[in-house]
């Protein structure tokens, strides 16, 4: 169904991998088309409840975009692909379900961008992460500037952007770019086990805690509490908080219906 992406179901996970190992992975307008189309998919698919995103072979996640690619590029097309770009990673961060990134190795350019719109990012001791753009004479495109300032500040975020420089696993630990740093023969396990355990809470609840985090970091504080109480009081009015109650107090597994 896809040439440059693999997509690998066992609910109630998903595996989705960018399956261009000659180029590190690089970004295409045609693999960026098949991802928007992939997770349009993944979005409605009821058995899929949680999903790892990572790239082909040892060396990279994705290495950011394809060079040969972006400098045909003027202006009008320059934006016309960021916008797209954005968003298709939109549509990750807003999938309502959880992905997760498995980063095992270059995670640069439009890499870590999507690595930043994932919900989770677990990486390897040999990823590297960072926005190089720079070099190259452009800025982030696919949101770059954006989400890496509301993950690690204004500030390292800036010296990331303007020098180009990457960072290794242990320091993206240290800013709060990754959740998680493990060995590299560990990380798809590291990456499965979780969406698993999150799979096996209510759908319900997981979308709405998202939304609450989400959305809340988009306003006030006051606001983001509004927005907390009303997605409680819906979590309320579900048959899952019914389900998880009483497993609770007749001590055994909740059994959650997602309703």
């Amino acid at each position: 169904m896809y040439e440059n992406i693999l997509v690998e179901k066992t609910p109630p996970c998903a595996v989705v991998t960018v399956n261009r190992p000659k180029v590190l992975n690089a970004l295409n307008r045609k693999t960026v088309e098949e991802l928007d189309c992939a997770f349009f998919e993944l979005g409605r698919d009821a058995q899929v409840k949680a999903i790892v995103f990572t790239g082909a072979g040892e060396k990279s996640f994705i290495a950011g975009a394809d060079i040969n690619e972006l400098a045909t590029y003027d202006a009008t097309g320059g934006a016309a692909f960021a916008k797209h770009g954005q968003a298709v990673l939109n549509r990750i961060e807003n999938l309502g379900k959880p992905v997760i990134a498995a980063i095992g190795g270059y995670a640069l350019g439009g890499g870590c961008e999507i690595a930043m719109a994932c919900h989770i990012r677990i990486a390897s001791r040999k990823a590297r992460l960072g926005q190089p753009e720079i070099n190259l004479g452009v800025i982030p495109g696919f949101g770059g500037t954006q989400r890496l300032a509301r993950l690690i500040g204004e500030g390292r975020a800036m010296e990331l952007v303007l020098t180009g420089d990457s960072i290794d696993a242990e320091e993206a630990l240290r800013l709060g770019l990754v959740n998680r740093v493990v060995a590299p023969e560990e990380l798809m396990a590291t990456a499965l086990d979780m969406a698993k355990k999150i799979a096996t809470k209510g759908a319900l609840a997981v979308r709405y805690g998202m939304e609450a985090v989400h959305r809340g970091l988009e306003g006030t504080l006051a606001e983001g509490l509004n927005l907390e109480a009303n997605l409680f009081g819906l979590c309320c009015a579900t048959e899952d908080k019914g389900e998880g109650t009483r497993a609770f107090l007749e001590k055994r597994p909740a059994k959650f219906s997602d309703r």
